[in-house]
């Protein structure tokens, strides 16, 4: 939040003038920082960037342009000037609790844990009654693998506000992955009777009990769920996760559209928290296959989400699209200015409509988890790949000796993922008409403590007048 207002009334020209005379009409510096602050609530950072820019100038010394113009730069990927302009804004004014609160949530971004507990410890003794910021705490303590310190953070949220239903949920989600299941399922309760249509709360629940093996009662509170809300594509999809019954080939693209534009806000922190590594797993692969960038490639970011894999691909792009099914999502990506084009679209979709050999590489990291059956998807990569081109993509490992479920080497899990054995994705790809070249083993992220066993796979398309054999 800004400071008060000094009084100073500093004059600075609007976008527009007077046509009639040409004088150019002023308004105020507090009038100028609002509008600022408007443009920049309505997703237009350039303009938001430029007032910000001119009242630096006007006032070095206030520090309010400093911090905001700091969080537009987070919002467009430039993490270090965004830490430039929080950590100065801070130094002119330490005393607002959410200016250390952000800075914490672009520490924790960039994976500076230690630096972004710093952060949220200075917000916590700014602002010791707030039980959003305790909630952040908590959030960062379960990072630090202190789990202790995380529990007594959710608590004291509570304490503070006992209708804060994101704390209880929080606090259930620890507690069942500290093994402790019944504990958890008494905060998730807590947190449906306080909001009864909880979607995260219900889900959660669910959660809880399928790790008991409750299947019979994770199933019931699925049921229920939808038919208090018999349109909720979460909760058609978990559902089917937990009962094996009506399992879809592929996540749907209500679930999909509903999730993640449902947690664009968080999506590059909690990831962060989970150890995500598919963006990286990616980079090391691309560049094992094509050695040093040389801006010379086709190149689509297949399910780009917010855009983590944008700033690793561009080196090799002459040309950078992203396609995403979440618009919330888009609006985070756009910001980081590396897409030559975004669009909102399913991606099987999306490459189905583009000019034939249109792409020299498409990548897709963690996306295809949503999908079961990878038919469709790759016959279109096959299609969109120019001769010579590579697929490169992430997915989740079913376990050795479990079964698929449905005979095909696919499984939808009780998370609402799917999970893929090694053979069916030589298979799939195989039938389109592109080489496996490696599927290779990886850990993709930790959750509940535990690491998350995926494949980083690599295929190619032959060249010209060559088999993909």
């Amino acid at each position: 939040m800004p400071r008060e207002d000094t009084g100073l009334q500093r004059a600075m020209p609007s976008e527009t003038a007077d046509a009639r005379t040409g004088e150019t009409a002023e308004i105020s510096y507090r009038e100028a920082m609002s509008l600022a602050m408007t443009l920049h609530r309505q997703g237009k950072l350039d303009a938001a960037a430029k007032v910000y820019e001119t009242l630096r100038r006007i006032d070095p010394r206030d520090p309010n342009p400093l911090h905001f113009l700091g969080v537009l730069c987070e919002q467009r990927g430039q993490t270090a000037e965004a830490l430039a302009l929080i950590h100065e804004s801070i130094a002119l004014d330490p005393t607002v609790p959410d200016w250390h609160n952000n800075l914490g949530n672009v520490l924790l971004e960039s994976g500076r844990v230690d630096d972004a507990a710093r952060a949220y410890e200075e917000a916590a003794r700014l602002a010791p009654h707030r039980a959003d910021v305790q909630n952040n705490l908590g959030v960062l303590r379960r990072e630090q693998r202190r789990p202790a310190d995380a529990e007594a953070a959710y608590r004291r949220a509570i304490e503070l506000d006992p209708q804060y239903v994101d704390a209880f949920t929080n606090l259930g989600s620890l507690l069942n992955g500290l093994g402790r299941p019944d504990e958890a399922m008494a905060a998730f309760c807590q947190a449906l009777l306080l909001k009864p249509r909880h979607g995260r709360a219900r889900q959660a629940l669910g959660m809880a009990y399928y790790t008991l093996g409750r299947f019979d009662e994770a199933v019931q509170v699925y049921r229920e769920w939808l038919q208090d809300e018999p349109g909720s594509p979460q909760a058609a999809h978990h559902l089917a996760a937990c009962s094996g019954e009506a399992v879809p080939q592929r996540a749907t693209d209500a679930y999909v559209e509903t999730v993640f534009d449902g947690f664009a806000d968080s999506f590059d922190a909690k990831l962060a928290a989970l150890h995500y590594r598919a963006p990286q797993l990616i980079e090391q692969m691309v560049v094992e296959l094509l050695g040093e960038p040389r801006k010379q490639l086709a190149v689509l970011d297949a399910g780009c989400g917010t855009g983590l894999c944008g700033p690793l691909l561009a080196p090799y792009a002459k040309r950078l699209q992203g396609v995403d099914l979440s618009a919330g999502m888009l609006a985070k990506a756009a910001p980081r200015q590396v897409y030559d084009g975004l669009a909102k679209a399913e991606l099987t979709a999306f490459m189905q409509g583009e000019p034939a050999a249109s792409y020299d590489l498409i990548v897709s990291a963690d996306t295809l988890c949503y999908f079961g059956d990878l038919g469709a998807a790759t016959l279109a990569a096959a299609r969109a790949l120019a001769p010579g081109g590579w697929l490169v993509f992430t997915v989740e490992a079913q376990p050795e000796g479990a079964s698929a479920g449905n005979g095909e080497g696919f499984h939808l899990q009780p998370n609402g993922r799917y999970s893929h054995r090694a053979g069916y994705l030589r298979d799939v790809l195989a039938a389109a008409g592109l080489a496996a070249r490696k599927v290779q083993a990886v850990h993709l992220r930790t959750e509940g403590g535990k690491p998350v066993d995926g494949f980083v796979v690599c295929a190619c398309k032959a060249p010209a007048g060559q088999s993909s054999s």
